[in-house]
Parts: C-alpha cells; sequence; structure tokens
C-alpha cells in the first residue's frame, strides 16, 4: 500500500484515531495524554470518544454518568449530545464507553452502514476542534468505519525486533481493504531504553516518535488524569507534548 507521507495530510484534519491491532500497548495512554495536550496546549475544543468496551480512558476522565448509553449514540437513537459529558480539563469532553457497545464488531455489522462513525464526526465536528477516538484492538468491522471515520491514525507499537512486521502487516491489511487509506503515523509506545531490544528497534526506525514506559502512566487511574496535569516535567509527558505538537503543526499547515 502506497501511504501519504504525515507531511502531505490535509490541512482539514479534524479526527485522530489511537489504534493498535493489539492490546496492551498503552494505546489508551496515549489517547487520554493527545487528547489532553490538544485541549491544553493547544486550546482546541477537543473530544475524547471512547469507543473500547472495557472503557478505560472512560474510568480516568469520566466526571458524570452520561444519559445515554455508547451503543445509542452508534445506533443514532438519540443526539450524541446527550451523552457527552465534561471532563475536569477545560475544554476536553468525553463521549464514554460503557458495556452496550461490547462486540462492537457485531454493532457495526448489524447497522450494515459502512459510514455510520463518518456521520456521527462530521455532525460532532461542528462542536469540536479535534476529536480523538480510543480505539478497541483488532480487525474488523470497528477497524473499517475507523479508517474511513479518522484523518489521521495514530498506531502505538511496543519496540522490538517484530515491531516494524506488525505495523507492515497492518498498514498492508488497511490499504488493501481501503484504497488511498487514512495515513498512519506508527509510534513506538512504553519504550524502554534499558532494553537492548528496544534500543535496536528504535534504532532501526529513528523516525518514529518515541514514548518512553514511566511509572507517571500507571498513576493515571487513581489520580483520574493525564499525565500532564499532574508530572508536567516527565519525560513521558514531554514525549506527547512533543508528538501532539508534530502532530498539530501538520493539522495546520
Amino acid at each position: 500500500m502506497r501511504t501519504r507521507p504525515i507531511g502531505a495530510m490535509l490541512s482539514a484534519m479534524t479526527a485522530i484515531a489511537i489504534y493498535s491491532a493489539k492490546g496492551g500497548v498503552g494505546k489508551t495512554t496515549l489517547a487520554v495524554n493527545l487528547a489532553w495536550a490538544a485541549a491544553t496546549r493547544s486550546s482546541r475544543r477537543t473530544l475524547l470518544w471512547d469507543l473500547d468496551a472495557q472503557a478505560a480512558a472512560t474510568f480516568i476522565l469520566g466526571t458524570a454518568t452520561p444519559k445515554a448509553s455508547a451503543r445509542e449514540v452508534i445506533e443514532r437513537a438519540l443526539d450524541p449530545g446527550e451523552a457527552i459529558v465534561a471532563t475536569a480539563t477545560p475544554g476536553l469532553d468525553l463521549l464514554g464507553a460503557d458495556a452496550s457497545i461490547r462486540g462492537l464488531d457485531a454493532v457495526f455489522a448489524a447497522l450494515d452502514k459502512k459510514r455510520r462513525l463518518r456521520k456521527l464526526m462530521d455532525d460532532l465536528a461542528k462542536r469540536y476542534d479535534r476529536i480523538i477516538l480510543d480505539c478497541p484492538p483488532g480487525l474488523g468491522d470497528t477497524s473499517d468505519q475507523v479508517i474511513r471515520a479518522a484523518d489521521l491514525i495514530v498506531m502505538p507499537i511496543i519496540p522490538s525486533t517484530l515491531s516494524r512486521r506488525a505495523y507492515e502487516e497492518v498498514r498492508d491489511h488497511l490499504g488493501h481493504q481501503h484504497k488511498g487509506a487514512t495515513p498512519i503515523l506508527p509510534v513506538f509506545s512504553m519504550a524502554d531504553r534499558r532494553r537492548s531490544e528496544h534500543r535496536a528497534a528504535i534504532a532501526a526506525e529513528p523516525g518514529w516518535p518515541v514514548i518512553p514506559m514511566a511509572s507517571a502512566a500507571e498513576e493515571m487511574a487513581d489520580r483520574h488524569a493525564a499525565i500532564g496535569a499532574y508530572a508536567p516535567r516527565s519525560p513521558v509527558a514531554v514525549a506527547v507534548t512533543q508528538l501532539w505538537t508534530a502532530i498539530e503543526r501538520r493539522l495546520t499547515g
């Protein structure tokens, strides 16, 4: 598949999907912190949409119980605004996940609307400058919906000798299923430079952003906040801010 280089993305981009075919790669940590950076560092009206039924992002940032279920929003049974809640961060709202979207692939398949998420995104884009999608792992109907809805896919990958292969497999799958597919930005996540395998993988892909492993990330669930809110000088917070700045620069230029 031929993908557009990151510098060639459209300036009108609003939707950014944090996606990986595998779980346990720091996806939710990255989604929450990029959404926080969008709202605080760029002063963007930002929505974090949690599409993962495990609802980790919802647990971290949720401050109120929504009036509607996540499935009702996807089925367009009501206005998404009924399910959106404010977070403790000014400018950052949350469209949370819950048990109603377990088996989300089956929900989308039953709807038989290939661009359902894109249409919902178009409505939400009128209210927000940046929409961050925390996506469930796997390849299926949900990932197909995300590809059609997002303007950029940020793919966290654990540094390893197989990391490039994992990225290429997903990239090729997306390209095979979707011609002219959404640009993909691979990001080394949970990187530990003390490990030789991680150092070797990072050295092999010097252009990929790197988000380090950090104990500060483990505190997010207890503090119910992004790392930048309580440890702004930590290496992981600095790395996320740098990543967001690079993304935003391309969104606006």
